[in-house]
């Protein structure tokens, strides 16, 4: 029997929401099956004041408790390690105060309070608390976009959120317990990190329509640079007025309650959603009808693994990742150590350059659609978006050690490097929603979790050239970091991709 069209229109809107309705929760089912080489015209809806820019803004919020409560380590270290010990080895001085003094707290900073202790931690113990959260969030950052999928974002991302508060507020008491119970406690404290934040990423199969995806995105993920700034600015006052340990308690509470707007607004599909426009879900659901598919597929793994688009994502999110954490593990400490200047103005100064990037994160999401509307080509605009969020940053810093006569040249060329990072974010970082739509959680959780590799390496790495090396060690620092994130952006532009992989496609299968 044959279909007329009017009636095969009305079959696909069937299944469509079919589809959908596969995905919901209550359903017990979820589905990372997405087709995305079919061009979609869904209708428009109003984007002020609709649902889907409401997920993104808490999400925002969201990103903002976590990068929050990753960085405050940075900007209280400064506090936390004796400040003379810093500067004596950063400035080529040799010697440094009697190990016996740091337990003195006569000896600690006047300005700061007296009882907030302070640790005999060299440059290198520092690189390497620095860097223990990062092998947390390895752990999980891969597998946790995959179980997003299957178990829900608002279960996964909310506990992983309230978890990681409890352990913030834990680190004063593990810093006092000794250097093994504080990387401990960083290594857990990872492990939710890394949960909530590759738990987001099956929120955008779900709730971002093609052609606001960008944008989309870019809004949540820009909540990141904003608890950079936030985390760098508020640091030092406080850690002056109350003592670092304030620090964690203050953040450590925000992201308790922060939890509970999580859980009462975030749903995990439009089809869920109890208060949204019946307008917007039927935009939602229609703009994404033909990339959502019910089949359920193994990962094709092999096939993931011979792909030379994906590794050239995977490498250049690894080497921007790099310049991102050189920028804020050791702007705080930089700005302090080289130009002298103490714990509140570093704070103020450090955070500029994050209040820069977190504008431009937002911008450039909106400037990215805007080109596609343009009949850009999707690969261009993703390797347009990364030149600009690699290139000049990494080349800002690289000059930094050699033409920074202050510490004002310095925050402008830190905030020319820190500003344009950000319009990377819908570049490569969102590339896995266009070579592999239908696997985009998982693939997003990897290549970040591949790129997190570097927020190891480079404290660590960047800790011994500062150790070994007091004179030039910033120089050789910030020319490595150029070095490899020109690599990085190098391969991308050769071999990065924006159409959906053959291995990425629905696969139908023939019955006779």
């Amino acid at each position: 029997m044959k279909l007329t069209g009017g009636e095969k229109q009305s079959s696909g809107e069937k299944n469509a929401m079919a589809t959908m309705t596969e995905l919901s929760p209550t359903a017990g089912k979820y589905s990372q099956d997405v087709q995305g080489d079919e061009k979609l015209s869904p209708g428009k809806a109003p984007s002020l004041c609709s649902t889907r820019y409401g997920i993104a803004f808490i999400t925002h919020l969201c990103n903002f408790i976590i990068m929050a409560q990753n960085i405050i380590m940075n900007i209280t270290m400064v506090t936390m390690a004796n400040s003379t010990n810093h500067q004596s080895q950063f400035n080529s001085s040799t010697e440094g105060l009697p190990v016996d003094s740091f337990d003195d707290p006569n000896n600690s900073p006047k300005s700061l309070p007296a009882g907030a202790p302070v640790y005999d931690w060299s440059p290198q113990i520092q690189g390497i608390i620095f860097s223990s959260i990062n092998y947390g969030v390895i752990l999980t950052l891969a597998p946790s976009g995959y179980l997003a999928g299957r178990v829900g974002t608002k279960r996964m991302v909310g506990a992983a959120l309230l978890g990681s508060s409890f352990l913030v507020l834990f680190t004063p008491l593990a810093a006092d317990l000794g250097l093994g119970f504080l990387i401990a406690t960083r290594i857990l404290q990872g492990v939710r990190l890394g949960l909530g934040y590759g738990g987001q990423f099956a929120l955008w199969e779900r709730w971002s329509p093609p052609n606001e995806r960008s944008r989309l995105c870019s809004i949540a993920f820009s909540g990141m640079m904003l608890g950079s700034c936030i985390a760098i600015l508020l640091g030092g006052n406080i850690s002056q007025a109350l003592g670092w340990p304030f620090v964690f308690y203050i953040f450590g509470g925000v992201g308790c309650v922060s939890c509970l707007l999580w859980f009462v607004l975030i749903y995990d599909d439009p089809v869920t959603h109890p208060w949204m426009n019946i307008t917007e879900k039927e935009y939602i659901i229609s703009s994404l009808a033909q990339q959502v598919s019910s089949s359920k597929q193994p990962l094709p793994i092999k096939a993931m693994v011979r792909c030379l688009p994906l590794w050239s994502l995977c490498f250049c999110c690894f080497s921007h990742q790099w310049l991102i954490n050189i920028m804020v593990v050791y702007t705080p400490t930089y700005i302090s150590s080289v130009f002298n200047v103490d714990i509140r103005d570093s704070g103020f100064l450090s955070a500029l350059p994050f209040i820069c990037a977190r504008v431009v994160g937002i911008l450039g999401g909106y400037l990215a659609d805007f080109l596609l509307t343009k009949n850009f080509r999707l690969v261009t605009v993703r390797k347009i978006a990364t030149v600009l969020g690699s290139l000049s940053s990494s080349a800002s810093l690289v000059v930094l050690p050699y033409v920074a006569s202050s510490y004002i040249t310095a925050v402008s060329l830190l905030t020319l490097s820190c500003g344009p990072s950000l319009f990377s974010q819908p570049g490569i970082y969102i590339n896995a929603l266009d070579i592999a739509p239908r696997h985009s959680s998982f693939l997003m959780g990897a290549s970040r979790g591949f790129a997190q590799i570097s927020a190891i390496l480079a404290p660590t790495v960047s800790g011994f050239l500062l150790s070994q090396d007091p004179e030039f060690g910033w120089r050789n620092v910030f020319s490595l970091s150029f070095a490899i994130n020109t690599l990085g952006l190098i391969l991308y532009l050769i071999f990065g991709k924006a159409d959906v992989q053959d291995w990425a496609k629905e696969r139908k299968l023939t019955r006779l």
